[in-house]
């Protein structure tokens, strides 16, 4: 019983009938028929035009934007515990050259624009300081926590007031629209890029990085070649974020892991360290209640001392999720 990373969670059936319908002889990279798809079908679900990349990994998506985004000698504004921070290898360093992450503060891994402002105005301009040029955040958060649309219009016209663009980290960008129940582009608005989540949403190897300021899509497109993400057969790579925009799979697909994770959450009580706004709890458990609830067959990930993380995916079996919900009541 599976519940340690929506990574981990099978591949849609209709992703696999994509793949395979593509599956043709067709002009290799990005110069295929469903690559050449995607700018107006990103554009048509967001209202308004954007020029669309695909790559095999979210970290290749979020350091490829950072890396248009910020010279080898600035920085990027982003929380402590964001994932380009935590769990990325150092690869935001390694695509920009160089660029320093300068980290903030906030509560679930969430930035504001005062928590922004505290890492900024610190900052003097001069050429022994690193240069704030971009801001990244994770929608959802890294603590499955959403930036309501309010909230992200606050952070977009703060940094287009400090003449910072905006990068979004979306792996987890279809549980936030789903929890919200809001419009695509007001999850993001003002963003500059998105790294649009696909493999952790049904998806087997394709992200989105989606421009919306689309004069950076050219510059990509060099770096993406020189990071070796150009893949000859890109269509097959076109055809995943084809299929799970349509009929809006990547909603149907989020609203049934966000469910599950309710189901889990709704049991929890005060072991909660975190509001469940996505797929993502994290629960206070001791040691051996980790260990009993592993005995049960559940296999999830430890989140330091007295903690851990579960992650609900699309396909989380009801009878799965049951259970947990039991076995973590009993505890």
């Amino acid at each position: 019983m599976q519940f340690l990373s929506d990574n981990a969670a099978a591949v849609h059936p209709r992703i696999w009938a994509a793949l395979q319908a593509a599956d043709a002889p067709a002009p290799p990279y990005d110069n295929d028929a469903l690559s050449q798809q995607l700018d107006d079908a990103f554009g048509a679900l967001f209202g308004r035009p954007c020029a669309v990349l695909w790559v095999a990994t979210g970290t290749a998506a979020n350091c490829l934007a950072l890396a248009t985004l910020v010279p080898p000698h600035g920085g990027v504004v982003c929380h402590r515990e964001a994932h380009i921070e935590m769990d990325e290898g150092g690869a935001p360093g390694f695509y920009t050259h160089g660029a320093k992450l300068l980290l903030a503060d906030g509560e679930g891994a969430k930035l504001t624009p005062a928590s922004i402002a505290a890492v900024l105005d610190p900052i003097r301009p001069d050429v022994h300081r690193v240069q704030p040029h971009a801001v990244s955040i994770t929608q959802a958060s890294e603590y499955g926590r959403v930036y309501t649309p309010a909230e992200m219009a606050g952070i977009a016209a703060f940094a287009a007031g400090r003449g910072l663009p905006v990068h979004v980290d979306g792996a987890r960008f279809a549980n936030a629209v789903a929890f919200l129940g809001c419009t695509p582009w007001e999850a993001c608005a003002g963003a500059a890029a998105l790294s649009f989540g696909c493999v952790k949403n049904g998806g087997m190897s394709a992200e989105g990085l989606v421009f919306f300021d689309e004069s950076l899509a050219d510059v990509a497109r060099y770096r993406r070649k020189r990071a070796g993400h150009l893949q000859s057969k890109g269509r097959f790579l076109a055809a995943q974020l084809l299929a799970i925009l349509e009929g809006d799979l990547w909603l149907e697909n989020a609203r049934a892991a966000n469910a599950a994770a309710q189901e889990i959450a709704s049991v929890a009580g005060d072991r909660l360290l975190h509001p469940v706004q996505a797929n993502e709890i994290f629960l206070t458990v001791s040691e051996a209640e980790r260990a009993a609830l592993r005995a049960q067959g559940f296999s999830f990930y430890d989140w330091g001392d007295g903690a851990a993380r579960l992650v609900t995916a699309w396909n989380s079996d009801p009878a799965h999720v049951a259970a947990l919900a039991r076995a973590i009541a009993s505890l």
